[in-house]
């Protein structure tokens, strides 16, 4: 089933999703948004991966900064890079942290396969993750259980998107800290209303 044009939404809100619910709903549901040290460093890398250029060596072909689509999940984005080695091709998405099992990239990196698959009529079996603080890649199998994940965090989404309610989600200090809009949402100052409230509703 192809969808609307309204309900295309962006790759990187999976992304967003995954890490936490309510980052997403502020990004883009109530259009908020904040940089920090975390969200600048990752602008810089991209500058370079931005400019769109296309690359030959040898047997390697590089293009950055490919525009994606797909009718069928409702989905548009941007691939940081995309390569094409000894007749495989798959897309590589650059972050700035360090390599580790970070679920919300790979979700990410799955439904950019999923657009490629549709757009060029291919399987796309497997992508890479850089991590600019160490260096190297991470390889990605595009599995049966990740390409199902990837299916219901796109499901989640559009109906974040579509319903519009901000959703409700755990302060969890080490995810909350890093994020850039801890400011606007507060969460742990948040948890602590929603206990005392709790404590005098229970005492009434």
């Amino acid at each position: 089933m192809q969808m609307q044009e309204e309900w295309f939404i962006p790759i990187s809100a999976l992304n967003q999703y995954t890490y936490c619910p309510l980052r997403c709903w502020y990004m883009h549901v109530a259009c908020e948004f904040v940089d920090n040290i975390h969200t600048v460093e990752g602008s810089l890398l991209h500058e370079r991966v931005d400019t769109g250029e296309g690359t030959r060596r040898g047997e390697l072909w590089q293009i950055r900064s490919v525009y994606l689509y797909s009718k069928t999940y409702g989905l548009v984005g941007k691939a940081d890079l995309i390569e094409e080695r000894s007749g495989e091709l798959y897309p590589v998405e650059f972050k700035k942290g360090r390599r580790g099992d970070w679920g919300n990239d790979k979700i990410q990196l799955c439904a950019q396969a999923l657009a490629l698959e549709e757009m060029l009529k291919r399987e796309i079996p497997r992508g890479f993750l850089y991590y600019a603080a160490t260096g190297r890649r991470q390889e990605v199998r595009f599995t049966e259980d990740l390409r199902q994940e990837t299916l219901i965090t796109i499901d989640r989404v559009r109906e974040l998107l579509r319903s519009g309610a901000r959703p409700s989600v755990s302060y969890v200090a080490k995810k909350c800290k890093g994020c850039s809009l801890y400011r606007i949402c507060l969460p742990r100052e948040t948890a602590l209303i929603k206990k005392q409230l709790t404590g005098r509703t229970r005492s009434v």
